[in-house]
């Protein structure tokens, strides 16, 4: 691959976890509008954008014959419908989170992600680990202890997190379809439950949507482009580049979540606290070095 091409995938990916870091703003702005109403609009406008993503982009055919794949695979479709439901979970959690001034938990979460899939990796694919990667799960676990510590209970917003997006990326490797068709069929399955949620608040006078003005429905429409976005961005740059330099870049999006916590929303960033962090990204930098092919050669 040429060099050019290396470097245009790394902007693209870049930009997508710079999206990705920022959308605590965008979650913040519908701050008077529930977790679960703001999922149900993220869930159904998803879905709407996507539809016109894909006929723009032609890739119509190539959905319906997915579809259609689907429908004679049990395994795959129960792995959509559970890679459907863990996103969803994640995406409540996250909103929630973010609107309930747990953001920094929320960033502590996407940190400890790649551990945690690397973990599920050995524990149901009987992947195996190098010494450096045990030693990255010590200090993580260390880290963890000593945020909980200093919480006085378990992060389970943190924990939460990482587990479901975990278990949603497993998933996704027995789907192993076209990123825009796979988040087309993922919405799909839990659209319908979106929308007759909203209806049901429609109809009960609850609704934010018709509501509150139309900056706000406009806000909660624009939640499926700002979903799809940079999961197109990411498609482009994942690519591309080597999963090494991805893996890299994947830690913009919660260093950004991190700094808006602190130092725009001012939530609480204590001593115990920067410690806890310090374990977690000790232990993401050895992770991080133990995929590079220098510090494998040493190991070996």
């Amino acid at each position: 691959m040429k060099k050019s091409e290396v470097q245009l995938g790394a902007i693209h990916a870049g930009f997508s976890y710079f999206l990705w870091g920022l959308l605590p703003i965008y979650w913040k702005s519908l701050e008077r509008v529930s977790a679960k109403e703001i999922l149900a609009n993220r869930i159904f406008w998803s879905f709407i954008f996507m539809i016109v993503m894909l006929i723009i982009t032609k890739k119509w055919k190539l959905f319906t014959l997915t579809f259609k794949g689907f429908s004679n695979n049990k395994k795959q479709l129960a792995a959509l419908i559970i890679a459907s439901l863990l996103i969803t979970i994640n995406w409540f959690i996250y909103i929630w989170a973010v609107n309930s001034d747990h953001m920094v938990e929320a960033s502590l979460g996407y940190y400890i992600n790649p551990l945690i899939s690397v973990l599920l990796g050995m524990l149901v694919l009987k992947e195996r680990l190098s010494v450096a990667q045990y030693m990255s799960f010590f200090l993580a676990a260390v880290g963890v202890l000593v945020i909980s510590i200093s919480y006085g209970h378990f992060p389970w917003v943190a924990v939460a997190l990482a587990l479901s997006f975990g278990l949603y990326g497993l998933a996704k490797k027995l789907i192993n379809v076209e990123s825009a068709v796979g988040l087309t069929l993922e919405t799909l399955v839990v659209a319908p439950f979106a929308a007759c949620y909203m209806l049901f608040l429609l109809f009960r006078g609850n609704s934010s949507f018709l509501t509150f003005g139309p900056g706000t429905d406009l806000l909660l429409i624009g939640a499926g482009a700002v979903t799809a976005v940079p999961l197109l961005y990411f498609a482009k740059g994942a690519q591309k580049i080597p999963l090494s330099l991805l893996g890299f870049l994947q830690y913009i999006s919660p260093t950004l979540t991190l700094i808006l916590g602190i130092f725009v929303y001012n939530e609480r960033f204590t001593k115990m606290q920067l410690l806890s962090f310090m374990f977690i990204w000790s232990a993401l930098v050895i992770y991080s070095l133990s995929k590079t092919k220098l510090f494998a050669a040493k190991e070996a």
